[in-house]
């Protein structure tokens, strides 16, 4: 629906008002080459200018649907060339419209909030073991710079608080990216356990690899930094003014709700428009002389103080350049916290699976009459998609809720992919149902039917671990002592603690022939 007016007689200008969807409008300035602002929020219709004015019906309208998502601004780097392809193509038959109207930072403005947030950062800076200060030589150059490229991938969708501990471990075991370039995937992986979005590690071991191959050293611009595997605009930004101090701007999540409140930005946040207009915004704030300290003083802001719920604005040093704070203030029942604007998450998939822990016990455990040695199979996940290369139990994808007897089936004969039989080459000595495991991804919400599964092998069938010696090894034996010291993925850890939990209830062969021959003697 389109409808013009609200135009005084001397403007020069042309207003266009659209309607897009429900609750949302679009100002178009065609005439003085204005451009758009999207106003998603009911609430904040109030603050945009101009007014709005009564819309009338038109069969035209406006969609978005064929827009994709920036992740230029999130910390999610590694980006995938056939993605950007495909942006490409749909960037080129969408129409080219600007989706939001923000003015740029004025040099007042800009000089008020570089000197206030650099102040503010030297006062209130958390002591962090990645905020290491530079160094003039070359080489040191460049371990701080693989410093905050670890910490930078590990920081992505992880809180400050885990990574500590993960990022000192880390950097004992692989001090430069020399040492870590000659790693194994399966050893970072290990490392990285926990850590989870494990795509991360194996960016980072490639990229250290290609630098340490190169002949170049450690690339020392964000441009050239972007052509390493893994690493994206909010990495290579903060590598670069951090350890090289190239006045280039980061933007991850506390950036955008920084400068989505200091300018009142009322657009989808996850639109890509709105995205590349905060990148913009970002860089102009940037200061030339103090680039690395003031780009994670802005993040620093958007952790501590500008906080998604409860933002201390009273002890904000920017709250007098804040558009959100000052609108907050007049009487539209407009708060802080509705900048930047809620989005909707799609709604996670519901998966479900069965996992079998399988435990093996060979002769010497039944000579013995205990349960509690044996070692356990785990299997390899395939090296693309999903947890790509990691440890986990036995497990099968199921199409649905299914019963116990279902499950059993479909384990049985993924276990036959391991040369195990349950009517050939061993017996059950114990099978029963755990309970279940709820597991959530970002995207995925997985529920785990868990199963402790004893087998004994029959007579002349040995575990070989003769593959363990091939590259391309998919499933291996371990004893229970290196299963519980080893990496494991949060979901696998889980499981693991329930069946933990469940033999700990069981007592001990041996515990109960003591207390068999005690009734005995006391009968």
């Amino acid at each position: 629906m389109v409808a013009v007016g609200g135009i005084p007689s001397n403007s020069k200008c042309v207003v266009l008002v659209l309607q897009v969807e429900d609750g949302c409008f679009m100002r178009l300035n065609p005439i003085c080459g204005g451009k758009t602002t999207l106003n998603p929020n009911p609430k904040l219709q109030a603050a945009a200018t101009p007014p709005f004015l009564p819309l009338q019906h038109s069969s035209r309208s406006l969609s978005m649907d064929d827009e994709t998502e920036a992740r230029n601004g999130s910390r999610g780097d590694g980006d995938n060339e056939k993605k950007k392809k495909k942006k490409k193509r749909k960037q080129r038959t969408a129409p080219e419209i600007e989706v939001m109207d923000i003015e740029d930072f004025g040099p007042d403005e800009t000089r008020k909030i570089r000197a206030s947030l650099l102040e503010w950062y030297d006062l209130n800076k958390r002591d962090l073991p990645w905020r290491t200060p530079s160094t003039a030589t070359h080489e040191d150059g460049d371990n701080r710079a693989y410093g905050v490229w670890v910490s930078e991938v590990m920081l992505q969708q992880t809180r400050v608080e885990t990574v500590i501990d993960y990022y000192n471990r880390w950097m004992k075991k692989w001090p430069t990216l020399h040492h870590l370039s000659l790693a194994s995937l399966e050893e970072v992986n290990e490392m990285w356990a926990g850590l989870g979005y494990y795509r991360r590690a194996r960016f980072l071991l490639e990229g250290a690899k290609m630098i340490a191959e190169g002949k170049c050293g450690f690339p020392r611009t964000a441009s050239a930094l972007r052509e390493v595997p893994g690493i994206g605009n909010y990495t290579a930004g903060a590598i670069a003014s951090i350890a090289f101090k190239e006045a280039v701007p980061v933007v991850d999540g506390n950036v955008v709700r920084v400068i989505a409140r200091l300018k009142a930005i009322s657009s989808n946040p996850k639109h890509s428009a709105t995205i590349k207009n905060i990148w913009r915004l970002a860089g102009q704030l940037v200061d030339p002389c103090k680039p690395g300290d003031f780009n994670q003083a802005l993040m620093e802001l958007g952790a501590t103080i500008c906080t998604p719920l409860n933002p201390r604005c009273c002890a904000c040093p920017v709250s007098g350049q804040c558009s959100a704070l000052s609108i907050s203030k007049s009487p539209r029942s407009i708060s802080v916290t509705d900048y930047p604007v809620k989005v909707v998450k799609a709604k996670k998939r519901l998966d479900f699976s069965a996992v079998s822990v399988v435990k093996i016990l060979e002769d010497r455990d039944i000579s013995k009459g205990s349960q509690h040695n044996g070692r356990f199979l785990l299997v390899k996940r395939p090296n693309e998609g999903l947890l790509a290369g990691l440890w986990e139990f036995p497990s099968v994808l199921l199409d649905r809720e299914t019963d116990g007897a279902t499950r059993r089936t479909a384990i049985d004969l993924f276990l036959k992919s391991f040369k195990l039989d349950t009517k050939k080459n061993s017996c059950i000595v114990s099978r029963e149902d755990v309970g279940e495991c709820v597991h959530v991804f970002t995207h995925i919400h997985l529920t785990m039917y868990v199963e402790l599964l004893v087998l004994q092998l029959k007579g002349g069938f040995e575990i070989s671990d003769e593959k363990e010696e091939q590259e391309t090894v998919t499933w291996k034996w371990i004893d229970g002592e290196a299963l519980s010291s080893m990496g494991l993925t949060s979901g696998v850890r889980k499981v693991y603690n329930m069946i933990q939990k469940k033999v700990a209830l069981k007592p001990h062969p041996r515990q109960n022939k003591k207390n068999k021959s005690k009734k005995l003697k006391d009968s």
